[in-house]
């Protein structure tokens, strides 16, 4: 049986990713497929992997990721969230290095809900005098 030595979850917008830790030689696998099939954007694929670039443990470990919700950027993220999370349950020492670069932090900035009366969630119907 496989053991998962941490994992973490991560949030962004409307995404949640479940990130698992086991011991490996460096592939991230999202929902089945490798990292670099899954977010077709290299930016994303770079995002996901920069807790494991800032901490130097790109060929230590495997990921194994799920998320769910909202949209590709979201997702991506998510998973560096939950990644940068089960990095310092993993070891503490990792936690100045990703908190020093933001990775900690919840990007709690969500999409506004659309109000009743209105074109949108600001946005109003135009105003007609006659």
């Amino acid at each position: 049986m496989i053991k998962n030595l941490a994992h973490g979850t991560g949030r962004r917008k409307t995404s949640v990713a479940r990130v698992y830790v086991r011991q490996g030689k460096g592939s991230i696998l999202v929902n089945g497929k490798d990292v670099k099939e899954f977010f077709p954007i290299d930016e994303h694929v770079i995002q996901v992997k920069l807790p494991l670039d800032v901490t130097d443990n790109l060929d230590k470990y495997d990921i194994v990721v799920t998320v769910k919700g909202g949209g590709i950027s979201g997702q991506a993220g998510a998973v560096r969230h939950g990644l940068s999370r089960a990095l310092v349950q993993l070891d503490e020492t990792n936690r100045a290095a990703l908190k020093a670069n933001g990775f900690l932090t919840r990007d709690s900035r969500m999409v506004e809900r659309k109000k009743f009366g209105q074109k949108g969630a600001r946005r109003k119907f135009q105003f007609s005098k006659r």
